[in-house]
């Protein structure tokens, strides 16, 4: 309750003395592309359009559907929409509001936490997270955090996606009793209804894809190192990276125009090609299809009838434009590669966030202290799921156990990576991978945690490879997506697919209540 109230005050707060409404079509979320083109007309404003997302967040998020996507907001966020407004720079993203997921760092007055009560009273961070600051300085405005599944959902086994001590539950806005997945749930719910332009999530294995999936929106998770963590909470190096979430592929791609690049202070494990593109914009265009070879990747695609019957009708629309399909083909040794990736991952996230907790400072200074503020602390941050993984992990901390995990993720790498993603592309001569990403999302069940649903995440994950999920229709009233993924560092053209499928299929419905 205590957060409720202190949500609804703060975007009351915000919202005193202005309509909030704006007379947006239908009042529906819009892309990011045409609220630029507006802004630039002069006939938005970076102040009615941050009235406009605050009003949906008052109404939406804490009162009536309680879909607590937000887990804060910024108290300054009318004002700092009110200095973009004066400026003349012409960046990028000037004057759009951003919301950011609660794990990634900000040296303003939201505090980061993963969702946890452990962190409340931690010291605020001394600088912005790498990819935050690349977002100021294109001019976006980050005006709050989102809510998600608590510590990136690496807490328990039996967890509940969406779900964090500090903001509650989030769920999925075409259907209240179903999950919003995890564990960017908030960052997906946000966009899908418009509480923001874009959202930034984060990934270790399906936590931007399975949430976009399932909510109905695009969502990018890059090759591993092509943005920044430095300044994210961490679960495994090996795996994690932030990404965009967007109601378009375009959007998408502007967004990692501006957060992607190397940083010296977190160099990646995949070489970089000579001659690497960043503009993820530019093989764009309504011919990107045409003798595009697409590898079927019929083993990770289910058995969901409907999702398969939305399936082959995705195939056709891509066969007339001009894609070329290889179906099937077989993704040899996933399974393996995802088991041995999770027998190295608790290891690896011990020794990670160990490392981020004593550089951070304050009373949590390791996992140890984690696991035993949440044993004291029990009903309000026990109330449905223990911390099974914490304790497995905790115990991880010998020689041997870090020689194994060494080994297994030395394993998974390989067979997700050259004996895997890389070995069929080669085989067929294939531009990209693609399969149906999800079944649709299961209902919420928080005394049993989650059901488990089909997502086709884990092999880009483990191999450290792009992935891009694009709406693809609904099943029973919720989304699925359709799955472009491919070899380290092919981003834009992942983008530039899925941005002529969208252009053939424009499959992304608002949810009803939207």
């Amino acid at each position: 309750m205590k957060r409720r109230r202190f949500l609804q005050s703060t975007a009351a707060s915000l919202l005193t003395g202005c309509s909030q409404r704006l007379a947006l079509p239908h009042d529906l979320p819009l892309p990011m592309t045409e609220l630029i083109s507006r802004m630039a007309s002069g006939s938005l404003t970076s102040v009615e359009l941050m009235r406009h997302c605050l009003g949906r967040i008052e109404r939406l998020d804490r009162v009536g559907l309680e879909l607590r996507a937000v887990i804060e907001l910024h108290s300054d966020a009318m004002a700092m929409a009110a200095q973009s407004d004066l400026s003349k720079t012409g960046l990028s993203l000037l004057g759009l509001p951003i919301l950011i997921k609660d794990n990634i760092e900000t040296a303003d007055a939201m505090l980061t936490t993963a969702g946890s009560l452990a962190l409340v009273d931690a010291p605020k961070p001394k600088q912005d997270a790498e990819i935050v600051w690349r977002l100021r300085e294109a001019g976006a405005l980050i005006f709050g955090k989102t809510n998600l599944s608590e510590w990136a959902n690496i807490r328990s086994s039996d967890s509940s996606s969406g779900w964090s001590a500090r903001g509650g539950l989030t769920r999925n806005p075409h259907n209240l009793t179903h999950s919003a997945s995890g564990s960017s749930s908030g960052s997906a719910v946000a966009v899908a209804v418009g509480f923001c332009v874009a959202a930034i999530g984060t990934e270790t294995n399906g936590s931007i894809i399975s949430p976009a999936s399932a909510c109905g929106i695009v969502g990018l998770k890059p090759t591993v190192g092509r943005v920044s963590r430095s300044g994210i909470m961490p679960i495994t190096h090996w795996q994690d990276t932030a990404g965009p979430m967007t109601l378009t592929v375009r959007d998408a791609a502007l967004l990692m125009n501006v957060i992607s690049g190397l940083d010296s202070s977190d160099v990646p494990f995949l070489k970089q090609p000579d001659g690497l593109e960043y503009d993820h914009t530019a093989l764009m265009g309504s011919d990107a299809l045409r003798g595009v070879r697409l590898g079927v990747v019929r083993n990770l695609c289910g058995e969901n009838q409907e999702v398969l019957a939305l399936f082959e009708q995705s195939l056709e629309m891509l066969r007339q434009a001009g894609a070329i399909l290889i179906d099937p083909v077989t993704l040899p040794n996933h399974r393996e590669a995802g088991g041995l990736a999770w027998k190295a991952m608790l290891t690896e996230f011990r020794a990670d966030m160990n490392g981020y907790l004593e550089r951070r400072g304050g009373n949590m200074k390791s996992l140890a202290d984690v696991i035993a503020f949440n044993i004291k602390h029990r009903d309000s941050e026990m109330p449905f799921f223990g911390q099974d993984l914490f304790e497995k992990a905790e115990s991880q901390g010998t020689t041997e156990a870090t020689d194994e995990a060494n080994q297994a993720r030395a394993n998974a790498r390989f067979l997700a990576g050259p004996e895997g993603i890389d070995a069929v592309i080669q085989e067929h001569q294939l531009d990209a991978l693609i399969c149906p990403t999800n079944d649709p999302i299961q209902s919420i069940t928080l005394s049993k945690g989650d059901a488990h649903v089909r997502c086709a995440c884990g092999p880009a994950a483990v191999a450290g490879y792009p992935h891009l999920t694009v709406p693809m229709g609904l099943v029973a009233g919720l989304p699925v997506g359709l799955s472009f993924f491919g070899g380290a560092w092919t981003e834009p053209q992942l983008l530039a697919y899925g941005e002529a499928f969208e252009r053939i299929m424009p499959a992304r419905l608002p949810p009803a209540m939207a």
